[in-house]
């Protein structure tokens, strides 16, 4: 999940990774004001974590729902990718 906020309007992008399935992450869900608010609410509900990257929300908040991230991205959700397994090791020992 990433999200931007800013004075004028908040930004979430979901994307989701299925290695065995796609080459690359795509996006789930995408939106401005109160759909990125419902996707943030969302995200909480099911404990999903969220990283804040402006420069890539504002690209990806323009893609279509299902698009893979282009490879210019890559990158950049490498590192959020790299984020979420680091909460993820943190969270094995928890309660579900």
């Amino acid at each position: 999940m990433l999200v931007h906020e800013n004075s004028k309007r908040q930004k979430a992008v979901a994307l989701r990774y299925e290695p065995d399935e796609r080459v690359a992450p795509h996006i789930v869900a995408a939106g401005e004001g109160e759909i990125a608010k419902q996707i943030l609410e969302i995200a909480n509900l099911h404990e999903v974590p969220v990283y804040e990257q402006p420069e890539v929300v504002e690209a990806l908040v323009k893609l279509e729902v299902g698009t893979e991230i282009p490879q210019e991205f890559y990158r950049a959700v490498a590192e959020i990718l790299a984020f979420v397994y680091s909460i993820d090791k943190k969270w094995e020992g928890r309660k579900i």
